[in-house]
Order: C-alpha cells, then structure tokens, then sequence
C-alpha cells in the first residue's frame, strides 16, 4: 500500500490530505465544545443543526462546484479553497452567537464542496494504474480512520495547556500545511475535451447513482452510516460532560476511542473483503453499531452509564461504520467509467 507514495506527486496530495484532515478533526472538537460553552445542555441541538447545515451545504454545493471548476487548473482551485478555509477556521475562536457558529460551518463546506471533487478527481489522472489507484484509494481510507484518533488525541494534549479556541489555531494550520503541500508540486490539468454542457455535468453524477441498482442500495447504506455519524457527532458532547459530568479531555478521548474501532476495522477490511462480498461486510457493519446504540439505550434507561461502557459502545460503534462505510470505494470503483470517477 506505501509503495504508492514513491510519486512525488501524489505523496504531496497525500500528505495535504492528512493535514487537511488533522485541521477539520480539530475543528470538530472545538465545535463541540464550543457549542456547550454556549448552549449548555442544548449543545446537542446546536452541534445537529450546525452538522444538518454542513452536509446540505456539501449536499447542495458540491455538484454545482464540482461542474464549475471542472475545466479549470487543478492546483490554483485546490490552493485557493485552502486559504479560504484557512480564514473561515481563524473567524470560529471570536464566534460569540449560535447564529454566527451557522454562518460560519456553511461557508467553511462550501469551500470544502468544491476542494474535495477536485482532490479525488487528480487522484487517478496522476496514478494512471489501476492498482496504484486501488491502493492510494485504501490508504485515503486509513487517512480518514487514522485522523478520527489522532486529531482527538492532539486536541487533548493542547486542551491539558490551553482553552479550546487553540483548536481553531490548529484547524488554520491543518488547511495552510494542505496549501503548501499541494503548491510544492505541478499537477495534471484536466481535459479539455468535453462539450457537455454545464446541466449535464451538473447532473451525470445524479443519473449514474439512480440507474445502477448496486448504488441505488449503496445510498440505503449511506443512512446507516448517517445515522451512526450522527450520534457520535451530536451526542457525544452531551452524553460526557452532561450525563457523566466529566471534562473537556475526556470528550476527546472518547472521540478518539471511536477513531480507533474504526482504525481496527479498516486494518482487518482488506483481508475480510478478498473473502466475502462488499454487501455482507457493509450490513454486518451496520448492525453491529445499531446493537451498539441499542445496548447503549439500555445503560441510559436504567441510569447505570458509567465512561468505560461508553468508551466500549463507541469503540464497537467505530468499528461497524468503517466497516460499513469503507467498502464503498470498491462500489464506485466496480459501478463507474473512469470520467465519471
């Protein structure tokens, strides 16, 4: 799998992404906290509305993004969406209203909506083999997983000497090392070949997703994804510092618990999917972190929750949705022509 990061090229990309990465795990935190320092016991509504609000920015922005820059050179986008959300990020530690928290996560997606059609589009024109491709896509998997336990695990280590407002700093400077990264190296400009119109480009992606019957189930899928997020990123705030009464730290390290059942799970994937079929391993992923949440609901009921369960369920919970999640890319992969990657 490392072989791939022999290309100069593509070992920049790679390492822009983790940066990038490590600054929105940061972010993800400091929001957290800081939708309690505001909202208090309602930080849970908060932390769901500002997250509905980042996936409907990326849900809405991203295909007109993803149509308008298509034909434009790849770098000068890339760069360009960086230090826009290296701005955004540096804003979040003078938020002093719920409102401005709003404002500011939908503009931050926007720019994250169109950088991250562009990132994986470059991806396979610079590793032009299909096998380098396969395994630069299962290391962009463990980048992800890798990042859900170590950005929780930086974020405690700067909350032990600092407040989290830090955290923003370090959401700044994930984006601007992705800046430099990418500006260190020359990339491919895409093709100027096609004459779809911009409707159509708006749209293919839309049209492939509702004709292919194994994508149409892929997005049934992405709901329980959705819905296991979601209740790591919402309640996990709630659940620590109102129902358990521990601190700041303590959200982190159970953040990070969650990072590393999902890091176990993409580590055993690549063996368990040269045996079974993607479906098997993504329902089985998905009811394993649904009798997680089930198990979970029992502890609250009967009010007998104490932090080693909640760290188990999490670890359990990221463990099934990496499993549920990961072998998606071998969908898309199996389910797509390569200009429509």
């Amino acid at each position: 799998m490392l072989s791939v990061l022999s290309d100069r090229r593509y070992r920049n990309l790679f390492l822009a992404q983790i940066s990038s990465l490590l600054g929105t795990g940061l972010a993800t935190v400091g929001l957290s906290l800081l939708a309690f320092d505001l909202a208090g016991a309602d930080a849970g509504m908060v932390l769901g509305t500002a997250f509905a609000i980042k996936m409907i920015a990326y849900v809405g922005v991203s295909p007109f993004a993803a149509a308008l820059v298509a034909p434009l050179p790849r770098r000068p986008v890339l760069i360009g969406m960086d230090l826009f959300r290296v701005l955004i990020a540096a804003m979040l530690p003078f938020v002093t209203k719920i409102w401005q928290i709003y404002v500011l996560i939908f503009l931050l997606q926007s720019a994250s909506a169109a950088f991250t059609p562009t990132f994986q589009a470059t991806i396979p024109e610079i590793l032009t083999d299909e096998e380098r491709y396969t395994k630069a896509l299962s290391l962009s998997r463990l980048a992800y997983d890798l990042e859900n336990l170590i950005s929780p695990l930086i974020a405690t280590l700067l909350l032990t000497v600092m407040t989290f407002n830090a955290l923003f700093a370090g959401t700044s400077a994930g984006f601007a090392v992705s800046a430099a990264f990418i500006l260190a190296v020359s990339l491919p400009d895409p093709a100027r070949l096609t004459a779809d119109s911009f409707a159509k480009r708006l749209l293919r992606g839309v049209r492939i997703f509702t004709r292919t019957p194994r994508l149409r189930g892929l997005m049934a899928i992405n709901m329980a994804v959705a819905a296991l997020g979601a209740q790591i990123l919402v309640n996990t705030i709630i659940v620590v510092r109102d129902t358990l009464a521990l601190g700041d730290s303590a959200v982190a390290i159970t953040l990070g618990t969650f990072g590393a059942g999902s890091m176990l799970a993409a580590l055993v994937l690549p063996g368990v999917l040269a045996r079974t079929r993607e479906r098997t391993v993504m329902i089985a992923g998905a009811l394993l972190g649904t009798l997680a949440f089930a198990g979970l609901a029992s502890f609250l009921l009967m009010g007998e929750l104490v932090w080693p369960v909640l760290l188990i369920v999490w670890f359990i919970t990221g463990f099934g949705y990496s499993a549920t999640q990961t072998p998606s890319g071998r969908l898309l992969r199996k389910s797509a022509h390569d200009r429509d990657r």
